[in-house]
Formats: C-alpha cells, sequence, structure tokens
C-alpha cells in the first residue's frame, strides 16, 4: 500500500478525504499526460491471432455498409423493447435479454420458445429486402452461474464458491457446459466471466467475484474463457461454444466503501497488479468482448474513459475484439443520458447497450453526431470493424441459422445428469468448513436427524441471485425441475441407510433428534440491493442465532450450513454451533452437500472437505481485510479450511460485540428497487390479482414492469386502462402478522417515491391492512385518498408523497399486526412509476398529505 493510500485511509474528515482523492487524480492525470500505459500495463499476446482472410472479408462488407448501417451494429437494444420488426428495419448488430427478461415475458419459456425467438431475430437481421444487405445479429446473455435465466438449466455454484473449491481445471468443464446449454437455446454470447477482484465484501456483488487475491481471478479467467470459446487452432467458437465477455473492465471490485458503481482510487499501478489479473487471463485466451464497468476511477466513469479504454485496453493491451457497455452505462457519463452519448464511442465503447426505449433515439442521435463531425467516421468504423471481426471468428456468417444448428433444441442437454455431475462436483469441492467441535462431523446417516432453517428446502435460496430472475427472488423449489434442496439430498441418504429424518424451519420436532442441521443465510440479491453497510448477519434481528440458541439449549448438537455471497460477521452464529460450514451460493445441485457432511452407511468418509477461503473471514462487522494486507489479523485468514480430522481453531466464545451502528429502528424500508423480504408484490385487477415473480406482470386492466430509475430496474410503472380499481399490494408471503409499531410510535410517515408519466387519475387510495388474533387476514384496515395530490403533480417529475402513519391508527391499523403494509389502488386510465416506498421521518422535500 503506498503512501497516499495509507494516508486515505487513514483520514476521516470529509474534506480531507476530497483532498487525498484529488491528490491521487494529480498522480493519474500524470500516467496519462506523460503516456505511461506501457510501464504498468502488459502487451498481451493472445492465443487468438488476427487471420489475413477475415481481415479482408471485414473490410470488404465494411466497404459496402451505409453509415446507418454501421450505426445500427453499435446498438443493443433488449427483447422486451424492440419486435422483430425493429430488427428488420434497422438491423441491430446484437441484442440482449435482461436478468429476468425472457421471450413473451413469460419466465416459464421453454427451450423452444427461446429458440423461437432467435430464429425470428436472426432471420429479421439478415433480410436484405429494406436495407439491401445481410449482416446476422447476436444474441447476448448473463449466463453467470450456468444458463441462469433458462428453467431447468444446470445451476453450479457461484464464483465465490468455485474461488474456495480453486480448481481451474474444473472450471474449464464448467464453462464448457455452460456453453452447450446455451447453444440449445440459440444463443450466441454470454456476459461472462466477471473478473472482478473484490477487496470490499460489502459491496453488493462480491459472490460475482472468485477471490480476493487476483492470483485466483488470473487463473480462472484463463479457464472460463477457454471452456466458453474453445481453445484457438481446435475448436475455437465451434458449434458448441460461445463468445464470452470479460467484466466489467475495470476496477469495480475496488470502489471505495463497496459502493457498486462507485469510486475507485487505487493507484494506476495497483489497478493493474490488483484489479487488471483477470484481464490478463482472460484476453490471453482469447476472450472476443469486454464490458465497460459503471464505476469510476478517480471520479471518472469508466464508459468514458478513454485511457483505459483506448490507450491501455486495445493499444497497449492489443485487445482487438469490441468493447460492450454495461445496462445504460453510457448514460452516466457526465453530460450523457441513455439516448445521447457521444462521449462513450470517442472514448472506445464499440457497442451500447441500450435497454428501454432509449435505443432509437440514441441511434438516431448517434448518426447525426458522425454527420456533424462529433465522432469521427474513423472511430466509427473502428468499431463497426471490431463487431464483424468477432462475427466472422464465430462463424455467424457460416453457421446455419439459429433452429438449424448442431445443439439447438436438443433440450436433453439442458440439465442433462452428466452436467449435474459437474454441478454436483463442484459444490462437494466448494464447501469450507470453518468449525468441527468434538470431530461432530461427518454425520452418520443411521442417526435421527433434524433439518431446520428457511435454506434447508429452498433451491432458489441457495442459488442466490441472477437465478432465472434479476435479483434471484421469487423463485419456489418448483421452479427448478431436476434440482434438489439441500434438505433433499440429506433426507435421501439418511433414509437410505436406515436413518431418520424431521423437517421443520423452526426447529420444531415430535422426536428429540440426535442432531439438528440448520440451514440458514442470505436471501438471494444481484448488485446494488446486495450493497451493505457492514457485514453483521441479520443486523438487529438475529432469528437465526435464535432458533440456534434453541436447539443448543436442549441440549441438540448442531451443525450449521450457512448460506452466503460474502464472509460475514458470525461470530455469534459460530459460537451457537458444534460445526459450521460455509456452503456459499451453491445452486441447483443441492443434494451434494449430504454427500460431504454425511458418511456412507458402513461410517465411510464419502468425500472429505476439499474448500479454503479464498477471502479472508472477517472478525468483526466492520472489518475489511485482505491478503497482504499490513494489518492481516482475520478471525480466519485467506485459504483456511478444515479437513476432517484437523483440529478446530475456533472456541465457543468469539467476541460477539461489535463496533455500534447508529440505525432507526423505527425505519422500514418496504420496497428499494426489490421488494424487501418479508413481503411479497401481487398485482390487483378488481377481485383478480397474481403474485408479481418477474419483471413484468398483467392483468385485465393492469400492467407492471420494472423501470431503470437510477440504476438497473430500481423502479417501477404501473399501467392502468380502464381500470375501476387496480394497482398493487404489499402482503406477508408467510401468512404471518408483522409487527411495525415502532415505525408508528416515531410518527412517522409511509413515504412513496412517485412519478405521473400520463392519464387522469380518477381515484387513488393507499391502504394499509392488519388482522387482530382469531379475526379473518385483512379484517381491519385504514385508507387515505391521494387522487387529488397525483393529479397536481407535474408528468415526468419524481416526488415523494409522505402520508402519516396515524392517519391510518385512526382508522383502527394496528401496527402491531400488520398483514400489508401498502396497497395501492387507482381507476381511470393512467401510468406512474414507483422507485421507493419507506415507513420513515418526513423531509422538507417531502409532499404531505393529510388524512382527510
Amino acid at each position: 500500500m503506498n503512501v497516499l493510500l495509507k494516508s486515505c485511509v487513514a483520514l476521516s474528515c470529509i474534506s480531507l478525504l476530497g483532498a487525498c482523492q484529488q491528490a491521487y487524480k494529480t498522480e493519474q492525470q500524470q500516467y496519462v499526460d506523460k503516456g505511461k500505459a506501457a510501464e504498468v500495463w502488459p502487451e498481451i499476446v493472445s492465443d487468438v491471432k488476427q487471420d489475413p482472410i477475415i481481415e479482408k472479408k471485414v473490410e470488404a462488407l465494411l466497404s459496402k455498409m451505409t453509415l446507418e448501417q454501421k450505426v445500427a451494429q453499435m446498438i443493443q437494444p433488449e427483447i422486451r423493447d424492440i419486435s422483430v420488426e425493429d430488427m428488420r428495419r434497422y438491423g441491430f448488430g446484437s441484442y440482449l435479454n435482461g436478468g429476468g427478461s425472457f421471450p413473451n415475458n413469460e419466465k416459464h419459456s421453454t427451450p423452444q420458445d427461446w429458440i423461437v425467438l432467435a430464429e425470428k431475430m436472426y432471420q429479421a437481421s439478415i433480410d436484405d429486402s429494406i436495407d439491401g444487405i445481410a449482416i446476422p445479429t447476436m444474441w447476448g446473455t448473463d449466463a453467470v452461474h450456468g444458463h441462469n435465466n433458462v428453467i431447468g438449466a444446470t445451476l453450479f455454484p457461484h464464483n465465490i464458491g468455485l474461488g474456495a473449491a480453486n480448481n481451474p481445471a474444473m472450471i474449464e468443464k464448467i464453462a464448457q457446459i455452460t456453453a452447450t446449454e446455451v447453444m440449445v437455446t440459440g444463443i450466441d454470447w454470454v456476459f461472462a466471466p466477471t473478473v472482478a477482484t473484490v477487496r470490499d465484501d460489502r459491496w453488493g456483488r462480491t459472490y460475482e467475484g472468485y477471490s480476493e487475491d487476483p492470483d485466483i481471478v488470473k487463473k480462472y479467467a484463463y479457464a472460463i474463457v477457454k471452456g466458453l470459446q474453445g481453445h484457438a487452432g481446435k475448436d475455437f467458437l465451434g458449434d458448441d461454444r460461445v463468445i464470452s465477455t470479460v467484466k466489467h473492465f475495470i476496477g469495480d471490485g475496488g470502489t471505495v466503501g463497496g459502493d457498486d458503481q462507485g469510486d475507485n482510487i487505487a493507484t494506476e499501478q495497483e489497478l493493474f497488479d490488483i484489479h487488471g489479473q483477470g484481464y490478463v487471463g482472460g484476453l490471453t485466451a482469447g476472450a472476443q468482448s469486454v464490458m465497460a464497468s459503471f464505476n469510476s476511477w478517480h471520479g471518472k466513469k469508466l464508459h468514458g474513459h478513454k485511457y483505459l479504454l483506448t490507450n491501455v485496453l486495445k493499444e497497449q493491451m492489443g485487445f482487438d475484439g469490441f468493447v460492450v457497455g454495461d445496462w445504460n452505462g453510457h448514460g452516466q457519463i457526465e453530460g450523457c443520458t441513455n439516448d445521447n452519448c457521444p462521449q462513450a464511442v470517442n472514448a472506445g465503447l464499440d457497442i451500447y447497450m441500450v435497454p428501454t426505449d432509449a435505443w432509437k433515439p440514441l441511434l438516431e442521435n448517434t448518426i447525426k453526431q458522425v454527420k456533424e463531425g462529433v465522432i469521427a467516421h474513423s472511430r466509427v468504423d473502428d468499431a463497426v470493424r471490431r463487431i464483424l471481426r468477432v462475427k466472422f471468428r464465430a462463424g455467424l456468417f457460416d453457421k446455419p441459422s439459429p433452429k438449424n444448428r448442431l445443439f439447438s433444441g436438443k433440450t436433453a442437454l439442458i440439465g442433462q445428469q452428466s452436467h449435474r455431475l459437474v454441478a454436483q462436483q463442484a459444490v462437494r469441492e466448494s464447501l469450507v468448513l470453518l468449525k468441527n467441535k468434538g470431530n461432530i462431523l461427518p454425520l452418520k446417516p443411521s442417526q435421527h436427524i433434524l433439518v431446520a432453517g428457511d435454506g434447508a428446502d429452498n433451491i432458489g435460496k441457495q442459488s442466490g441471485g441472477w437465478t432465472i430472475t434479476w435479483q434471484g427472488t421469487n423463485n419456489t423449489n418448483e421452479d427448478f425441475p431436476g434440482g434438489s434442496s439441500i434438505y433433499q439430498g440429506i433426507k435421501s441418504q439418511v433414509t437410505k441407510a436406515g436413518g431418520s429424518v424431521e423437517l421443520n424451519v423452526q426447529g420444531e420436532f415430535s422426536q428429540k433428534p440426535d442432531v439438528a442441521v440448520v440451514v440458514f443465510g442470505e436471501e438471494p440479491y444481484a448488485e446494488g440491493h446486495g450493497d451493505r453497510s457492514n457485514l453483521d448477519y441479520q443486523r438487529g434481528i438475529k432469528s437465526d442465532l435464535a432458533l440456534l440458541k434453541k436447539l443448543k439449549a436442549q441440549n441438540i448438537p448442531v451443525v450449521s450450513l450457512f448460506i452466503s455471497g460474502r464472509p460475514m460477521w458470525v461470530n455469534a452464529e459460530l459460537n451457537a454451533s458444534d460445526a459450521f460450514v460455509a456452503v456459499w451460493l451453491p445452486g441447483s445441485e443441492g443434494k451434494a452437500v449430504a454427500d460431504v457432511l454425511l458418511t456412507d452407511d458402513k461410517g465411510q468418509v464419502q468425500y472429505d472437505f476439499k474448500g479454503k477461503l479464498s477471502f479472508s473471514w472477517p472478525k468483526s462487522a466492520d472489518q475489511l481485510v485482505n491478503r497482504f494486507d499490513e494489518d492481516n489479523e482475520p478471525l480466519l485468514p485467506y485459504g483456511f479450511g478444515l479437513r476432517y480430522g484437523e483440529e478446530s481453531l475456533l472456541s465457543d466464545n468469539l467476541n460477539e460485540q461489535s463496533a455500534k451502528v447508529s440505525a432507526d429502528q423505527s425505519y422500514v424500508n418496504l420496497f428499494n428497487g426489490q421488494v424487501s423480504k418479508l413481503w411479497q408484490l401481487n398485482l390487483i385487477d378488481g377481485d383478480d390479482q397474481k403474485v408479481i415473480n418477474s419483471s413484468t406482470a398483467s392483468l385485465t386492466h393492469v400492467t407492471y414492469r420494472t423501470i431503470d430509475r437510477n440504476v438497473q430496474e430500481d423502479a417501477f410503472t404501473l399501467t392502468s386502462s380502464d381500470a375501476t380499481s387496480a394497482g398493487l399490494s404489499m402482503t406477508t408471503g408467510n401468512g404471518f402478522r408483522e409487527d411495525l409499531t415502532a415505525a408508528h410510535e416515531a410518527g412517522n410517515y409511509l413515504v412513496i417515491s412517485m412519478r405521473r408519466n400520463s392519464g387522469e387519475i380518477k381515484s387513488a387510495k393507499v391502504q394499509l391492512s392488519c388482522e387482530s388474533i382469531g379475526d379473518e387476514r385483512g379484517s381491519c384496515s385504514g385508507n387515505v385518498k391521494i387522487d387529488k395530490t397525483l393529479n397536481h403533480l407535474p408528468l415526468n417529475t419524481w416526488k415523494n408523497i409522505a402520508i402519516p402513519l396515524e392517519c391510518f391508527a385512526e382508522q383502527g391499523v394496528k401496527f402491531s399486526q400488520i398483514v400489508s403494509p401498502f396497497a395501492l389502488l387507482v381507476a381511470g386510465s393512467n401510468s406512474m412509476s414507483i422507485s421507493n416506498i419507506d415507513y420513515r421521518s418526513i423531509k422538507e422535500t417531502d409532499q404531505a398529505v393529510s388524512c382527510q
């Protein structure tokens, strides 16, 4: 750590931190001004060499293209925002499906549904009847732990677990399987691997990183690119391979505070040494695309960072593929919007990823800017040359159409047994044994075993984010045909061996067990929503700790299986456990956990623990520690992991006191990009309603769709058409009442961040519902009309509407027994958007609504 960085870490004053960052900016600018890229960044010798024949084809095609055709190659819209006819008319170079986006907006789309859409888009792209040219389009998807958008696919452990396995050969095999299952659905290109070196575990994308150590990241990047794309000169981009993307360039794992899309203030040498190694591995293996990162480096957004995208990546490192943006990331550049950003192309971005309807004005504006000289023709030619080069290398001009390719439609390959066996190997090798008091593990399957905890029989929870839906939420076991929960694996082996199993989430039992296996941990999340202020598990709630203590109080040995996307401060949970296993996010093959946990029926170990921590484990909630740090004193170090028979180092008296974190216990967040864990969203149309479990939902008179406000899909739009009473509600998914008394007693408000988009609102009311013991659900409720307030809002302007919680209490709402903390019902034909719903204190900028 250099002197500047030490000084920054030591500073607590905001003004001094700003001065420290300015010093870094000056240091960075010196590198840029003096052209010292070669002093820090290597020249990469890629395994994939330029082919003179392909280069001639690229130049010949490029010379025939109009400006409009070239710019269309640089536009990547999302499947929810374009039609097949749009593809036919404009000829987009590529398109994508975002997380939680499916053909026909149907979560349970079959592989054939994906193929049908791929075929239609492909045929439209090569239809030369309008513009006289035929260039195949590419479909890109986030297949980040298997083909995770497709029901029934093999889902591997997330990267943090694979890092603990530290097995590059297995990683290449996983990537090859992923490529095969992707090709079954007719898709050409995956947005993987993520090669972030994570240095702050508060970051919500920590589980997408393999390790805090750049050496593992480098080795894995090489292996996974080879697995996805194949080997140069052998099976490179063959029939069972896909185009890979190393992402996110660069520094996303090292932002200040672990802030997603935040600022990385490392020196340039540290940027390469720590955050650049994945690109050394991935580009050496021949990765054909690189995705620009949302984050900044010293205050400058990567999507607009010419030095890093052009001078470093393309010129110094010699990358000859294309650079694609991330989800409207260009719109975050200073002076840009989602539909207008020449700065990004001038900096070196080759493809705009532009979901929403911003694609059309962006296309038109970019064409205009080239004509006016704002963007040079040569820059456009360079971008399109790179895109065409990759398409020729991938054989897209020669391969059959998507439905006629070698693996297309061979649905038996989706989740086939040989693929699942590799996933089960990955699960076994990723498990890390942190504690094994008295060698309680392995367990004999002949015992009576209680399996408890809300993660025990929950494939969605064990699979984490980026699983079918973007955040991995609203999934049930039925969404994973062929998959298995951790409980199912234990039950199968125990029953076969003559033992017995009881499953009870709350830890109740009819027969006292010989041992309890408790499966608990983090709820699924993805970027943004997974960011945390500290690493305290279940901060302030500790319901899982209470479960462990309840079992221990009955003299029942406890084995804890901890599901998480990062190391967390769990000292109290460790103290209350006889054995503790970090199972990370194992994916669809939860049954493999039992292979390591249990002996065979003869008492012999089936599989020993192999996993070793690829992240240091914190000793306090606020500890940020990485391998090779000067003050490196974690609870458990990088590389730690017990095997059977080894002495457990952890006592039952770990310090359970952590630095106090100020928190307003009366604050309740209901929705902040996603609905809070306790609740589920329901779409309502009169007497009809349905649970909202994807990015879109509709009933006869109302539709719901997620949108972007500040970050990806952090808000939603409700559109009503001739509705008499339509909208949405939040309800307790488990049927329990929730005690929100503290929020009411604090004098808080229900604050809704809203935007009126169009139409007149004939009526609108916000409603809260509760129930008393023995009463019917929703037997007590209260509502406040807000139609006048909404109709007076200026169109397309966000405003916080604040309703006193006392308004509802006066109508009989009992805040100790809430079953629906929010519902919005409207009439008429109108559209409105919502981004945040909270119980909190009122602010000067909020617009208060009276109880009348």
